[in-house]
């Protein structure tokens, strides 16, 4: 008997969610950064075995809207609680159950399919602190399993993944099984220039930041030509991004057509240009051209 199905993985920023995703599939496919809301679109990443295949949808971090960016990585969030077949609700050990958490449970009280509590970065925190929040969470949802777990070093993930299976419906498998996500070449490009800027960058910039892919030609070597836009919303940021002598963002480009060349298995060359566009993420329009649909 064949299983399928799609599952989401929900929760507030910054818990791990990217990192849970690529350590399940050992394929960086999803930005991962220690900044929250660094995830902006749900990428379908599949995951096939002999029996069963697995669609999970990334999404952004719930949070509190500040611009309509803010407003669409939100909704993406909550449509991905529809027409999935399990939900995994990823948090993390706390004293206190924050507003973000609060939130997400009052929503998934409302879902009809299975729910799981996965609390990540146990092996941050003592197994006193882990205990206490399952019981927390528990006593508030009926959850089908709890799974305490670390994403980063991959304790338990195998575990989490075994009891996925469980609760797949029988289906089709829906993708070929050499088939590891469904987003454009494109899209995983930019996630990763993006990423390096992510992590590079100073605080006040990043989430000012997007990427566009101008072109993106395959040349008859079988390398590719990348020309990529980086967005910013203020000059002094635009700065900030080149750096003195242009040294951040030769560093920036550098480390990621490193990633690029891994995730294409070809040679790449990388340019990346700078441009201003104030206030972006409040234009429609220019959330529409960059894929925020």
């Amino acid at each position: 008997m064949f299983k399928s199905g799609f599952v989401t993985i929900i929760g507030r920023p910054n818990v791990g969610k990217s990192t849970l995703l690529n350590k399940i599939m050992n394929e960086k496919l999803s930005i991962v950064s220690s900044r929250p809301q660094t995830t902006r679109n749900n990428i379908q990443t599949i995951l096939t075995g002999e029996d069963y295949q697995i669609i999970f949808v990334d999404t952004p971090g719930i949070h509190k809207p500040r611009h309509k960016l803010g407003e669409y990585m939100v909704k993406v969030a909550e449509d991905s609680l529809k027409d999935v077949d399990l939900v995994l609700f990823l948090t993390t050990p706390e004293e206190n159950q924050g507003r973000g958490d609060i939130y997400i449970l009052e929503e998934l009280k409302n879902t009809n399919v299975p729910v799981f509590l996965v609390v990540n970065k146990i092996d941050e925190n003592t197994q006193d602190r882990v205990a206490q929040t399952l019981k927390n969470y528990a006593d508030q949802v009926q959850f089908k399993e709890c799974i305490p777990i670390s994403a980063m070093n991959g304790k338990n993930v195998d575990t989490l993944i075994e009891l996925m299976k469980n609760y797949l419906p029988e289906g089709p498998k829906y993708y070929p099984e050499d088939m590891i996500t469904d987003q454009k070449e494109r899209f995983i490009v930019a996630e990763i220039v993006r990423e390096k800027a992510l992590r590079l960058l100073s605080e006040e910039v990043p989430h000012g930041i997007a990427v566009d892919i101008i072109t993106m030609k395959k040349k008859d070597n079988g390398s590719y030509e990348i020309n990529v836009d980086m967005l910013c919303e203020k000059d002094s940021h635009k700065g900030i991004i080149i750096g003195k002598n242009g040294t951040m963002l030769r560093k920036i480009s550098q480390y990621a057509k490193e990633d690029i060349e891994k995730f294409l298995d070809c040679k790449v060359n990388l340019k990346v240009w700078v441009k201003v566009k104030k206030d972006w993420r409040d234009s429609s329009s220019l959330l529409k051209e960059l894929g925020y649909k």
